[in-house]
């Protein structure tokens, strides 16, 4: 940070502040085991660790002490105004405060997450893209993140993606899979790259290859929304920590694949990718959906894309029309029991 002048340095400090103030608010969200490999992370990128240096309890424990009292400081303070050439703004202002910040070759973005959690991060910012009707906004190095740190965001025709926590999800979710063992998506990704003799190297190349399709997912995202309307919102928002929550999310998620993201992987054909893809997927997405991932083992043993090709274009539909269904059972009932056993008797087979 000493490449910045002092206004920018508190700048990044308040940031960091409110990320505190989440984190103290929205900790309580998580299970205990994702609560500490998030918080494991978290001081990881604190403290400037490589992914490969493995970290003990010794190591976290006494931070860990000393982030939870901090919390107990900021849990009931308000989020705090940034300031730049001596204005001060909301913290959720992202236009203008990337506006001024774009000389300083800076990106900031405020937004809500699942159930309302607000996320902060301000980065490097490392290109600014138009993508048809988006503003895709790619960072690198973090200056200062909450402890969720999601890889992407959109927030109408604006995407945020995050490369320094893309490299981290990639990781996680791959040094569990190297850990488990055994052949699946994710081990068979990995061995597209080499991460035996460079593992930096290769995860480097790998955020790099898989970062289009997070902004696939993200356009797919927006246009999701457009479809399902902001009435959709509100029934996750009255379903929330219930069986039907997750289904739902699960459907949205597929329905914006099937918009951008399958048809992307599927005309690139970049088999480490697809491999990706399909072990990145959620449980609850595999239980809904075991035509897609049937469709998928049968291109693993046979190399033949046809059947997924098929699979895939009937996907948009599928999930449409099960979306509509469940808003108009939600309609009548507003309850989660009925929601759940039509998604249960209406899978992608």
């Amino acid at each position: 940070m000493n490449k910045f002048n002092d206004e920018i340095k508190q700048l990044i400090e308040t940031v960091q502040h409110n990320c505190h103030i989440a984190d103290a608010r929205h900790a309580g969200d998580y299970t205990l085991c994702v609560y500490l490999l998030k918080m494991r992370e978290m001081y990881r990128w604190e403290q400037g660790i490589d992914f490969k240096t493995l970290l003990t309890t010794d190591d976290v424990g006494d931070w860990l002490t000393q982030r939870e009292a901090l919390w107990d400081d900021v849990e009931e303070q308000d989020y705090q105004p940034l300031q730049i050439n001596a204005k001060r703004f909301d913290p959720f202002d992202n236009d203008l405060l990337n506006t001024l910040l774009d000389k300083e070759k800076l990106v900031y973005n405020a937004g809500l997450g699942i159930r309302c959690r607000p996320h902060f991060f301000i980065a490097e910012l490392e290109q600014q893209i138009k993508h048809d009707d988006y503003t895709i906004y790619i960072s690198g190095r973090e200056y200062a993140r909450d402890m969720a740190a999601p890889a992407a965001m959109a927030q109408e025709h604006r995407i945020f993606i995050r490369r320094e926590s893309l490299r981290r999800v990639i990781w996680e979710i791959l040094d569990d899979a190297r850990v488990n063992g055994l052949d699946n998506p994710l081990t068979r990704a990995m061995s597209y790259y080499d991460f035996e003799n460079d593992a930096a190297q290769a995860l480097d190349k790998m955020a790099d290859a898989e970062i289009e399709y997070v902004i696939q997912h993200e356009i797919g995202e927006v246009r999701a929304g457009h479809i399902l309307g902001d009435s959709w919102n509100q029934m996750l928002n009255s379903l929330q920590r219930t069986q039907a929550e997750i289904m739902l999310r699960a459907i949205r998620d597929h329905l914006a694949d099937a918009i951008t993201t399958l048809p992307a992987l599927l005309k690139d054909k970049h088999p480490a990718s697809l491999h990706f893809y399909f072990g990145n997927m959620t449980a609850m997405r595999k239980h809904l959906a075991p035509a897609l991932m049937q469709a998928y083992e049968n291109w693993h043993e046979s190399g033949d894309l046809s059947q997924l090709q098929t699979v895939a274009e009937q996907s948009q539909c599928h999930w449409q029309s099960v979306a509509e269904n469940v808003a108009k059972i939600f309609a009548e009932s507003s309850e989660a029991g009925p929601i759940e056993d039509y998604i249960k008797a209406n899978k992608q087979v």
